[in-house]
């Protein structure tokens, strides 16, 4: 029987198999560099707001604690949007007509609230709550970047899972005292596993086995 393919198809067969997985993986590699992105997480983009308020300047320049504005952030699962009566507080006496403050102005003057631009958003499937990490010694920066720097607000993180997780597989890392979870300037100290591990214990954190439980976040 004639032979029906040239030998060098063999060659051609091998090499468009070795070309597909190596095609494959490259597009796997691709697909995840992307989902990591700041063109899909928004981590990094600075979100337009009606008011061009700068955390840089009320919180390293005038020294404002995040619990002023963010009233709840101790005791509820959301860490609030501060209200017109905040703002008004100071801008009643101070930049009293700045232009940049008409929209203020406005919400003070017609009971209607500022439609901020939410920045950190988690999807409707993810369960979290602001008082419980606060409780066991997860600092604000830890989570929100240095917002001290920031004269725009923009998501520091990626907030996909397995940001999360990389806390949760060991939180030791990534706690400090309760008294320096609002301290923007606080940074981890040369011995913070072992610190770590002895807040763990003083704060009732739970292993790592039960923090990557599913049911955790995912109600």
């Amino acid at each position: 029987m004639a032979q029906i393919f040239h030998p060098s198809s063999n060659s051609f067969a091998r090499a468009s198999i070795i070309g597909s997985v190596l095609l494959l993986a490259g597009l796997g590699l691709v697909a995840t560099e992307v989902e990591r992105s700041p063109y899909v997480t928004d981590a990094g983009v600075f979100r337009t707001q009606p008011v061009p308020f700068s955390h840089e300047h009320h919180v390293r320049g005038l020294g404002i604690d995040c619990r002023y504005c963010h009233t709840s952030v101790q005791d509820s699962s959301f860490a609030g949007i501060p209200p017109t009566k905040t703002c008004m507080s100071c801008h009643t006496q101070i930049w009293t007509n700045a232009a940049m403050l008409e929209p203020v102005r406005w919400s003070w003057e017609t009971a209607r609230p500022i439609a901020w631009t939410r920045v950190n958003n988690l999807p409707d499937f993810v369960y979290f709550n602001h008082d419980i990490h606060v409780a066991k010694g997860v600092g604000c920066s830890t989570c929100h970047g240095q917002v001290e720097q920031m004269p725009l607000i923009m998501q520091a993180a990626t907030l996909q899972m397995e940001w999360c997780l990389n806390c949760h597989r060991e939180p030791r890392r990534f706690l400090r005292p309760r008294e320096e979870v609002f301290n923007m300037e606080w940074r981890s100290p040369p011995d913070q596993l072992e610190r770590g591990e002895k807040l763990a214990k003083l704060y009732h954190v739970h292993n790592s086995q039960l923090m990557q439980n599913c049911s955790l976040c995912h109600r």
